[in-house]
């Protein structure tokens, strides 16, 4: 049977691959992939935990996380639209001009 601490083992290793993910990529689409990773597996988490105490708080708070999640790729996704039209590319390494 599937108990609360597999779930959270999951979460875990999804968590543990976004972050991963977040420290190693040098570009800025793999960069909010990961990001989203890490949401999901604190919504996995939320919900097992929730599950688990019989408790609806731990979806609604995961509503609101995917809520939060959702605005962040909008928000995202037009800045790295903006950004490749006027440096063509997606790099990290190429944020250092942004330095004042």
């Amino acid at each position: 049977m599937i108990g609360i601490y597999h779930y959270l083992i999951l979460s875990g290793l999804m968590f543990a691959i976004g972050l991963y993910g977040m420290l190693r990529r040098k570009n800025l689409l793999m960069l909010f992939f990961s990001t989203e990773i890490l949401l999901n597996s604190v919504n996995v988490g939320l919900v097992a935990v929730g599950n688990y105490w019989n408790d609806l708080g731990g979806q609604i708070f995961a509503l609101f996380v995917l809520a939060v999640a959702a605005s962040e790729v909008a928000v995202g996704v037009g800045l790295l639209i903006a950004w490749y039209k006027k440096h063509h590319s997606l790099n990290l390494d190429d944020l250092q001009i942004m330095k004042g």
